[in-house]
């Protein structure tokens, strides 16, 4: 449903959440391993949390990633889907047909608009911090 830049950036963005909740900065390498993603992927996707001041970077040797307390509880997970992945994930067919519409609906298009809508939902109600503070710490596993 996600692209995998999406998925890496949601998974990125929950640990760096978890960590800057307990005053931690994390690395490049670490987050590279919390979410099992190669590093250089990671460093893309990184660099565009950061130009769109989603996390901020330190650098220097007590430096890192972190989210400031700010955007800890206003950030939404629908504000990183439509970073990575933008808006087609409402809008696209769930067969991948370029002409599937209301008029001229896939066998799934019905079915497939009324969970597009929950998932928006979900996304647009979620902040990052209000679904890390959700989740027990000692059970969120970002990798598999």
């Amino acid at each position: 449903m996600f692209s995998k830049s999406c998925e890496y950036a949601l998974r990125a963005i929950l640990f760096i959440t978890q960590q800057s909740e307990l005053g931690v900065k994390v690395n490049l390498t670490m987050i590279s391993n919390e979410i099992n993603s190669p590093i250089a992927f990671t460093a893309k996707i990184l660099q565009q949390l950061t130009k769109n001041k989603i996390v901020k970077s330190n650098k220097g040797p007590k430096g890192g990633f972190e989210i400031e307390q700010q955007y800890l509880n206003t950030t939404y997970l629908s504000t990183i889907v439509q970073i990575f992945d933008g808006d087609k994930l409402y809008k696209g067919c769930g067969l991948g047909l370029s002409k599937c519409d209301a008029k001229n609906p896939c066998p799934m298009h019905f079915k497939f608009v009324a969970i597009r809508v929950q998932l928006k939902e979900m996304l647009e109600q979620h902040t990052i911090s209000s679904l890390v503070q959700a989740m027990d710490a000692d059970l969120l596993c970002l990798k598999r």
